[in-house]
């Protein structure tokens, strides 16, 4: 450790909680603390448990454990001890991790970690959660980012504060990280100075994991050629961070010009640079928080747009969803599982509730009260089936109006044909009465009398 300048650490934290805190647009006045029982989350609940006495604020410590170690029954004992000792509210959840997970046991155990310290937040309403990242774990974020080959954002490292619902769920809460001014080596010497009772993790010692080879190879070199190469770095960070501030500051421009909710229109689109089309499809995906796609994912799908003829069926398929292109506009629309026109249908019966679940169809059948529909007091008698179209059914909109195929009707409403397969049709007594997306069929449905209902269908995960 070098010989800088420094605030102490109370100081510091103090300094980036109490702006954290003007940031946070929803505080409740109850913070918590992502509390493992290790030397930095020790330090921290140490830190947030004098603030928060001091203003007055309620503070929650939640422990997750994992399972992994021979150890976890005695951090968790520990933790509560702690917590039980000092009078902090304690809570903890136990996350069951799947050994063939894809993304390996430590992208697992985090996405785990996250999504429990989440549901305990909600739990108990907290807004704001406290993670004791510090500058250290800022640059081996940075340097581990750098060898992956990531862009910007991977270089960003880690922010102060920000939403983070894709690990946490939403709406709570606001994830964030009041020690990253502060270096570890600080925080061993805050923890001995004030008798801090910490655990140790054996797994931090496993080179075998990438983090932990670049802190124990890696780092110590940097650190004996660079001195004090973590603020440096963290510097370097920050001008990414802000150099990607306004890359998304650009990409909301071009999206006003450009996109509007799940599409965006090609014609513009085509006139901007390539480095500014590919921005804009991430701040796209974004948007949509889907997992940002690979450049050569991107590029592949910039080419596809761009170049395929105008009545090309468009789609190419990401781990998240799909992307295709209709009549000018290209469209952002989730992954459905694929579809069988032979599927058998579901028979069911409609007793006066506003609307029916068929996960199977990946949708909700609402019935919703209209002045011209079906009328109630028939549907209830009749024995109803909802199954995907087969081909061949035909749809009378209204008395004065032509009987036609539903692929008709599917084009003059201009429905994109990769949505056809996942509407469904709704037949009572062997005749149809409902196709999805276009509407009742007037042909051959008895006089309507009384109070009637419209067939709504409504797709999940929308």
């Amino acid at each position: 450790m070098t010989n800088r300048q420094a605030a102490s650490v109370e100081d510091a934290f103090e300094r980036a909680l109490g702006s954290i805190l003007a940031r946070v647009s929803v505080f409740k006045g109850r913070i918590a603390v992502a509390y493992s029982g290790g030397l930095d989350s020790a330090v921290l609940l140490h830190l947030a448990q004098r603030y928060t006495a001091a203003l007055g604020l309620e503070l929650f410590a939640f422990h997750v454990h994992h399972g992994l170690s021979p150890n976890a029954d005695s951090w968790l004992a520990h933790c509560e001890a702690q917590c039980a000792a000092t009078g902090i509210r304690f809570d903890a959840q136990r996350v069951v991790l799947q050994a063939a997970q894809r993304d390996g046991i430590e992208q697992a155990a985090r996405a785990g970690r996250y999504a429990a310290l989440g549901e305990l937040c909600r739990r108990y309403d907290a807004a704001l959660l406290l993670t004791a990242h510090h500058q250290d774990d800022q640059a081996e974020t940075v340097l581990l980012q750098l060898l992956r080959g990531a862009g910007l954002p991977g270089l960003s490292g880690m922010a102060v504060v920000g939403e983070a619902h894709a690990l946490l769920g939403a709406p709570l809460p606001v994830l964030a990280r009041p020690l990253l001014e502060v270096w570890r080596a600080e925080l061993e010497v805050f923890a001995s100075r004030h008798g801090i009772r910490y655990v140790e993790d054996e797994s931090n010692d496993d080179v075998r994991y990438a983090r932990n080879a670049l802190r124990h190879k890696v780092m110590p070199v940097l650190e004996a050629g660079f001195p004090g190469y973590q603020e440096r770095v963290a510097r370097t960070a920050r001008h990414a961070q802000s150099a990607q501030q306004l890359l998304d500051e650009i990409a909301a421009l071009d999206w006003q010009t450009c996109g509007t909710d799940d599409r965006i229109d090609m014609r513009r689109f085509q006139t901007l640079s390539e480095a500014r089309q590919d921005n804009l499809l991430r701040h796209w995906f974004t948007l949509h928080r889907m997992r940002m796609p690979s450049t050569a994912w991107l590029a592949e799908m910039r080419a596809q747009l761009l170049n395929a003829r105008e009545d090309a069926q468009v789609c190419v398929i990401h781990p998240d969803c799909e992307v295709h292109r209709h009549r000018g506009q290209a469209f952002l629309v989730p992954r459905m599982p694929a579809t069988d026109s032979h599927d058998a249908g579901q028979s069911f019966r409609w007793q006066g509730e506003p609307h029916i679940a068929f996960a199977e169809l990946g949708g909700t059948l609402h019935f919703d009260p209209a002045q011209e529909g079906i009328a109630a007091a028939w549907l209830v008698q009749q024995r109803l089936e909802i199954r995907r179209r087969q081909g061949g059914e035909k749809l009378k909109l209204a008395p004065g109006r032509p009987t036609r195929s539903l692929k008709q009707h599917y084009q003059s409403l201009d429905i994109p044909a990769w949505e056809r397969p996942h509407l469904p049709v709704v037949f009572a007594g062997g005749r149809l009465i409902y196709a999805a997306g276009i509407g009742i069929n007037r042909g051959g449905l008895p006089e309507q009398q009384g109070e009637q209902v419209r067939l709504r269908w409504e797709r999940d995960n929308i």
